[in-house]
């Protein structure tokens, strides 16, 4: 069992991470990105549309990076270009999206909710057969796909680029000090826009995990609210990619522990709650140590 719970922690860990990562950048780049939510929707659709028609899942995941690139792009320049507020766009494009999303399936497909394509091309699943049978090891390391592979080696690559290359420092600067980065002949808001427009495509990568990479099906509800867990994630991280992939680690162990805990006794509806109800109380730990480190300062 505890193989299962294993492997299918990493797969729940999967979509949060990317788009964890992604949101990571943007809000060190200077923007907090509230709308992940609504770029994972439209990466997952997309995806899901092109792997049916052609067949390639590669493709189909680079339609869904673009997707997700897209969106974010026209939601960065209404926060860089006409100043309004991060938050309210963002929670703005969550329903837009949304709403568009209904309306295309009801009028390309006659459908509502779920759709349902033939002739699906699934993410493939990389065996490792020298360590596929071992206890745990297997579990962690083998029968994942290649997002899984990616967000995972996403991590330190981030790290790396934020803390040794000059494009990272840049980034740094321009979310901690726009004044100082403009003096230097840098313009602070087309970096802004640049790091928005990469976590727009991570979270489109997301989503595109979701249809194409776990169910097989895309629905208006695919994202269950992930892109805003992903939120939660790189505020527990602090701005530091490892433990911003720790905290997407917990939610996907609690969502894969409330899966198992489904159909044992439990009231479904109860255990459903448990992943969010964990990011709750993480956020609720971090607010009081903030307070506990600020009042130690004063």
């Amino acid at each position: 069992m505890i193989d299962n719970v294993i492997h299918a922690a990493l797969v729940m860990t999967t979509p949060v991470l990317l788009a964890a990562m992604g949101g990571l950048i943007n809000r060190i780049g200077g923007i907090v990105n509230i709308g992940l939510d609504s770029m994972m929707l439209a990466g997952a659709l997309v995806a899901f549309i092109v792997a049916s028609n052609n067949g390639s899942w590669p493709l189909a995941l680079a339609a869904a990076g673009l997707s997700g690139g897209l969106v974010a792009l026209l939601m960065t320049l209404t926060i860089t270009r006409l100043e309004a507020k991060e938050i309210i766009v963002g929670l703005g494009f969550n329903i837009l999206v949304a709403g568009l999303v209904r309306f295309f399936l009801k009028t390309a497909y006659d459908t509502s909710g779920t759709l349902n394509l033939p002739d699906i091309s699934r993410l493939p699943r990389i065996d490792i057969a020298f360590i596929a049978d071992i206890p745990v090891i297997g579990a962690v390391f083998s029968g994942h796909d290649v997002l899984t592979w990616f967000a995972w080696i996403m991590v330190p690559l981030t790290a790396l680029f934020l803390a040794r290359t000059r494009p990272g420092l840049r980034l740094r600067a321009a979310g901690a000090a726009p004044a100082a980065t403009q003096a230097l002949g840098l313009n602070p808001l087309t970096i802004r826009d640049a790091s928005s427009v990469f976590a727009g495509f991570m979270s489109g990568l997301a989503g595109a995990y979701l249809s194409i990479g776990v169910v097989g099906i895309f629905s208006e509800g695919i994202t269950a609210g992930r892109g805003f867990i992903a939120l939660a994630a790189f505020y527990f991280g602090a701005g530091r990619p490892g433990l911003t992939s720790v905290g997407a680690l917990l939610f996907g162990f609690f969502d894969a522990l409330q899966i198992r805990l489904q159909g044992r006794g439990v009231p479904a509806e109860l255990v459903q709650t448990l992943p969010y109800a964990m990011v709750i109380v993480v956020l609720t730990v971090i607010s009081l140590a903030a307070r506990k480190n600020r009042g130690v300062r004063s």
